[in-house]
């Protein structure tokens, strides 16, 4: 067996990570069938907890027929592994760039990999294109996903445990006698000894399979820029396509969402080898945490604003277009500039942009970039990627609505009426479906602060002094003058 290594617990410990395995699949659960298309968003028992029974909040939530079974299905299962089966198919066949990553540590020699995710984006996307022009809003994909939400939610959470319980199993086969042939190793902070923590955080680094007609095959790079990024774009057009068999019209607040998510995952793919310098991929196990995170997490919870806005179609006119567009741009510029000037500035320095800027030279021969974007904060660019992901939520407004059968509502001022009847009101729950709404803005926040701790921690054991001394001179964390 090998020796365990010396590592600081993260995200609560043991404890932590149990509650997060267990919690988060509970907390989407929780979201799906407490903001709904049946009785409102948040269901109008949440709006009275002093009278919420859970009889009456049973009636409300719209639970699948079957109790408990209903909410997972083989023949979902199949089609959701028939699309992971797509997307590994697509990976192999169409053309790729190969790029070398970051040299592993015990080998101190980099892995190849294959990067083509964009391509194989524009494929899916454009097939469904294709359907959508035949057949309109009832294209099969977009009422099979919005008939059988709840399903392929569980179906994805079944298969991001079953991958997780696959490589913590399979990471006891890692050859601990460097280097090995295999190219294999374990993750700095995954090999604590103690298996629900490895279990979550992810014991091999970088763990591959090789497969019949596949090849060898790198599951953390492909789950992290594949399946969950597409799927997130594909629940967004099928949320869309559900508002015109509602109402039967689209409202600008769903396509802008739509059109930035969409903006964000393709510009992502399209410069996919980024991520060969990410903390997920060079520092990271491959566990509970990333599974889930890119397979469920990703695609699930941060459509939740056009799943919203699919039953209450705001309209924000141009004038709340133009807004949520400039806060957006501004979001964009600084996460683009920044990082860019940090890219020429390692690889070109004498370039005139970079070439006079004070720097501090390490002891490692390295130089940490003390002005210019980079003399604002030391993750500046965090700051621009948060900017970015507010108008996900700005355009649902003061999130919340009722559902009222039809005529119900007369007395009330009604916002929208369904093509079958119902009405749509704020009323009591104007404000309260936000919890829903502008829950990812939160947890991106949290999530960025908690990765530029990770990040400062990892830089003072690299630099030593040299670290002391840049935090000196650039004192804020994210945001100047705020943290």
């Amino acid at each position: 067996m090998p020796s365990h290594t010396e590592s600081k617990y993260e995200f609560g410990g043991p404890l932590g990570a149990a509650a997060i395995t267990v919690g988060l699949p509970i907390l989407l659960y929780v979201f799906a069938f407490t903001c709904n298309d049946v009785t409102g968003c948040p269901v109008p028992s949440l709006l009275s907890p002093r009278t919420l029974s859970w009889g009456r909040l049973k009636s409300e939530i719209g639970r699948p027929l079957g109790g408990i079974w209903g909410l997972y299905s083989w023949e979902v299962t199949g089609v959701v592994l028939a699309y992971y089966l797509l997307s590994m198919f697509l990976w192999k066949i169409l053309p790729a760039q190969e790029v070398r990553g970051t040299k592993l540590v015990q080998h101190d020699r980099p892995l190849t990999y294959r990067f083509n995710s964009f391509s194989s984006s524009v494929v899916q996307l454009a097939a469904c294109a294709i359907g959508t022009y035949l057949k309109g809003a009832d294209f099969v994909v977009w009422t099979y996903i919005a008939d059988n939400y709840v399903q392929l939610l569980t179906a994805n959470i079944l298969i991001s445990y079953a991958l997780s319980a696959f490589v913590y199993v399979r990471s006891f086969s890692v050859d601990t006698n460097y280097p090995n042939k295999e190219l294999r190793e374990l993750a700095a902070g995954g090999n604590t000894g103690n298996s629900v923590y490895d279990f979550y955080i992810g014991r091999e680094l970088n763990p591959r399979v090789s497969l019949p007609i596949f090849g060898e095959f790198d599951i953390k790079t492909w789950c992290e820029m594949r399946p969950g990024l597409t799927g997130w774009i594909l629940l967004n057009l099928a949320f869309i396509a559900k508002q015109y068999r509602t109402y039967g019209f689209i409202s600008d607040s769903i396509l802008f969402t739509a059109s930035v998510q969409a903006f964000y995952v393709l510009d992502g793919q399209y410069n996919e080898s980024g991520i060969l310098t990410m903390i997920d991929i060079t520092t990271d196990g491959f566990g509970f945490m990333l599974s889930f995170g890119d397979l469920v997490w990703v695609p699930f919870l941060y459509s939740t604003q056009c799943r919203y806005l699919a039953v209450y179609p705001l309209h924000l006119g141009w004038t709340g277009i133009a807004a949520v567009s400039a806060v957006f741009a501004l979001g964009l510029y600084i996460f683009r500039a920044a990082n860019t000037q940090k890219n020429v500035f390692r690889t070109q320095p004498s370039d005139p942009s970079v070439a006079n800027m004070p720097y501090i030279q390490t002891k490692r021969g390295t130089r940490l970039l003390t002005a210019g974007w980079w003399g604002m904060s030391r993750h500046i660019n965090y700051f621009g990627d948060w900017l970015q992901s507010m108008p996900f939520s700005l355009p649902t407004g003061l999130a919340g609505y009722t559902i009222m059968s039809a005529g119900s509502a007369a007395a009330l001022s009604t916002d929208f009426k369904m093509l079958d009847g119902r009405e749509v009101v704020q009323g009591e729950a104007k404000g309260w479906g936000a919890i829903f709404t502008y829950f990812y803005v939160l947890y991106f926040a949290i999530l960025l602060m908690h990765r530029e701790r990770r990040d400062d921690a990892m830089c003072a054991k690299k630099y030593g002094e040299d670290w002391e001394e840049y935090r000196r001179i650039v004192k804020w964390r994210i945001l100047p003058w705020v943290y």
